[in-house]
This record gives C-alpha cells, sequence and structure tokens, in this order.
C-alpha cells in the first residue's frame, strides 16, 4: 500500500511552480492541510492519501490513470470523484453541479470535499479579516456568488454529514461561513 509521504511527494511534484489564487504559497500547502485536517480527525488512509492528491487530475497534467497505477482504485476513484468533469462549464453550472453530486457522494468523498472547502474557507476568512472586501478580487466571481456557494456547501454538508468526524468538521465550516458572509 502506498503511503502518505508517496503521495505528498507524487502531488508535490504534480503541482510543482503553483500557487494558490491571488498569493504566494505554494499550491501544495493546500493538499497537505486538507490531509492534516483529516488525519486529525482520524479519516481511514485511502480518505488521507486521497486529500493529498485531490487536485491532481483537474489542476495538473496528471492522469487518472497515473492515479490508479500509483496509489489504487479506491484512491483514484475517490481523486476522480473530487475533480470537476467539465472545466469548460461555466462557474455557476460546474458548482451546481457540485451541490447536486454532492447529495448523493460517497461518505469518504464528502469527508475530502468538507475538508477541502474547510481550508478554502479559513483562508478566506484570514484574509478577508487581513484585506477586507478586496479579497473578493481574487475569485472570478465575487461575493454574492461565492456566499451562494459557500451557504450551499454548508447546507449539504450539515444534512449529509452524520458520523461524529464528519459532523464537527460540517459545524465548523459553517461557523466560518457565517463569519465571512454573515447570517
Amino acid at each position: 500500500m502506498p503511503d502518505i509521504f508517496h503521495a505528498i511527494e507524487f502531488a508535490a511534484h504534480a503541482h510543482a511552480g503553483q500557487y494558490r489564487k491571488g498569493t504566494r504559497i505554494p499550491y501544495i500547502v493546500h493538499p497537505l492541510a486538507v490531509a492534516r485536517i483529516l488525519i486529525e480527525n482520524d479519516a481511514p488512509e485511502d480518505v488521507v492519501l486521497a486529500s493529498v492528491l485531490h487536485d491532481v487530475i483537474e489542476d495538473t497534467p496528471v492522469t487518472l490513470a497515473q492515479v490508479r497505477a500509483n496509489f489504487g482504485e479506491n484512491v483514484a476513484r475517490l481523486v476522480e470523484a473530487m475533480s470537476e468533469p467539465d472545466r469548460s462549464d461555466t462557474w455557476e453550472n460546474r458548482k451546481r453541479d457540485t451541490l447536486e453530486f454532492l447529495e448523493t457522494a460517497p461518505p469518504e468523498v464528502l469527508l475530502i470535499k468538507v475538508a477541502d472547502q474547510l481550508d478554502n474557507i479559513r483562508g478566506i476568512r484570514e484574509d478577508y479579516m487581513r484585506l477586507g472586501e478586496t479579497v473578493w478580487k481574487r475569485f472570478h466571481r465575487g461575493r454574492e456568488k461565492q456566499k451562494w456557494y459557500h451557504q450551499g456547501l454548508a447546507d449539504v454538508f450539515r444534512r449529509r454529514l452524520t458520523s461524529a468526524q464528519g459532523a464537527a468538521l460540517a459545524q465548523e465550516f459553517s461557523e466560518n461561513v457565517r463569519a465571512v458572509f454573515g447570517e
């Protein structure tokens, strides 16, 4: 079984030269933060491995076949589920499709997604407190569209993540969404 260090090296190589949107932070920091959230919440090993790799198909030249060859079928299935199928569609359609997909997604996918989005909203919250409204300039869609999407995620996570670990992550996500967007 491939271990976490193999996944970290693989993802670091795949994301080499990439930065978080609008920052000087190397992109690899994000999947590592997602993995940390899941490790701290006792997620299964395949879920943690997939969290480290969750953006490699979507944002790098890495293929699903390469993920499968290196990490096995289950990790590849989870990474595929975390990848938007049609990046050419509009942001609104892609996010609507994501919310719809999460209504029936397997529990392991929901765990990765909540950890992924929790790291994202924590970063937005920190930047919002530091930069104020200018934070929205780094996104392709502004505050109102971001609010719609994040509140939709919070709703799905609250309803679907019922295990102790999932419910705690959903609660923390919701609290951060309220802190950023109000209501």
